[in-house]
């Protein structure tokens, strides 16, 4: 096995869920204690409003856009266009802007909770650039998705490795979402220089890039790397150290992914109603068990069976526990390929953790990879996820992500070696 292979292997395997592991560390947090979940850098930087009536500020926003304020007994939750792991956002967005009319050549870091850009770098001849494509010069953006870590570490340890890097991939798709609204296209990065880019962005520890999205026109152009390093500011109030994930990190950040040929998806979403699915979207809690349609199932198949806009690129293989689909023998499939019959809801059930939306909805999905590069991997599995939540709720059936799984069982039902990335839950 490949050294890059055991590497990623070895860090999912270290932060697998057993039914004895559960049992043994149930994981209770004190909600008071939760680090804030906004980067915001001082009142000093240079902000922009986004106004939604400029297509490039729309575009912008709408990748990262909050859609819903809910409040609880211990604050408000602001739900956002992108889903995460138990709402806690680890995510922060950065765009470079080059020779976009009305803006300032820069690198911008995107305020969510406030809709307005902050110029953290502007540039004269250097850039992103030299960083992810050697050589070229984007006019037009680069968008650069991190993780401030602890904001997930704080609830889930060790095993948060796993959930930053399915919000990450997440937030990748909601940029492409914006994207297919914006008539835009887009390429993911996975393959660059991810750490020389921490250093020069002042992450310190305590944040790391993940993932690029480029957008704009390539041209031949020489670009230096970031002539002065910009000044470190924190994602949270408050920090705590996990060695374990910056190691897993920093272990899964160097290995190359496999590659293929650039290809574009090609979707037939009416933009209106894709528009308001994308400011819609929701994780259910519960389902009433009702079934849906083998039409539509398929179609959602065929979805996430499109191409992804990448160079660098893990294969994912997808398995569906059908309960609930009309005109289908309920059953283990892989794509549309009946592998074994059977009523599994009850089986699924309880092995994510005896959550009731792995039983009680239409199908419980798994994500499964052989992969080389974790990381991408991942990443790949967020950003299916992303798909898989639109292209539902465009359809008017409810979805959930389902990070927390028993990994050893879960394999012996999908009767599979491969590592199990994701799971995933649709239905009424």
């Amino acid at each position: 096995m490949p050294s890059s292979q055991i590497s990623g292997k070895a860090y999912h395997d270290a932060t697998k869920h057993s039914y004895l592991s559960v049992q043994l560390d149930p994981n209770y947090v004190d909600a008071s204690t939760q680090p804030s979940s906004f980067k915001v850098y001082p009142k000093f930087y240079r902000r922009v409003k986004l106004n939604l009536n400029n297509p490039v500020h729309s575009f912008i926003s709408l990748t990262s856009a909050i859609t819903l304020e809910k409040v609880y007994k211990d604050g408000p939750y602001k739900l956002r266009v992108n889903p995460s792991a138990g709402a806690l956002y680890p995510t922060e967005v950065y765009v470079q802007v080059r020779g976009i009319e009305g803006m300032v050549d820069g690198i911008y870091h995107l305020e969510v909770e406030n809709n307005c850009l902050t110029l953290i770098y502007e540039l004269i001849d250097d850039g992103l650039e030299s960083y992810i494509i050697p050589g070229k010069s984007i006019n037009g953006f680069i968008f650069l998705i991190s993780s401030v870590y602890y904001r997930s570490s704080w609830k889930y340890q060790n095993r948060s490795i796993r959930y930053c890097l399915l919000d990450s991939g997440h937030h990748l798709g909601a940029i492409a979402a914006s994207a297919f609204l914006h008539n835009r296209n887009i390429q993911l990065v996975f393959d660059f220089d991810k750490l020389s880019l921490n250093s020069d962005l002042g992450f310190e520890n305590k944040e790391f890039i993940t993932a690029c999205v480029v957008s704009g026109e390539v041209q031949d152009k020489k670009i230096r790397h970031l002539r002065l390093k910009i000044p470190f500011v924190c994602g949270t109030d408050y920090f705590e150290s996990n060695q374990f994930i910056e190691d897993a990190y920093q272990a899964t950040t160097l290995q190359k992914s496999r590659q293929q040929k650039l290809e574009y998806p090609q979707f037939d979403f009416d933009q209106d109603k894709f528009h308001q699915t994308v400011w819609n979207r929701r994780s259910i809690r519960r389902f009433r068990k009702e079934p849906i349609s083998q039409e539509d199932y398929l179609y959602i198949v065929q979805q996430l069976q499109q191409q992804i806009p990448t160079e660098n690129y893990e294969e994912i293989e997808i398995y569906s526990v059908v309960h609930r689909v009309n005109g289908m023998t309920p059953g283990l499939y892989k794509g549309t390929n009946l592998i074994k019959t059977g009523n599994f809801s009850e089986k699924t059930g309880y092995l994510c953790i005896n959550q009731a939306i792995a039983k009680d909805g239409a199908v419980t999905l798994f994500f499964v990879s052989d992969y080389l590069n974790y990381q991408t991997a991942m990443q790949i599995a967020g950003f299916l996820g992303q798909r898989l939540y639109l292209t539902s709720n465009y359809l008017g059936i409810q979805c959930s992500g389902i990070g927390a799984y028993y990994d050893d069982e879960t394999q012996e039902l999908l009767e599979t070696n491969k590592d199990v990335l994701y799971g995933m839950a649709i239905g009424i």
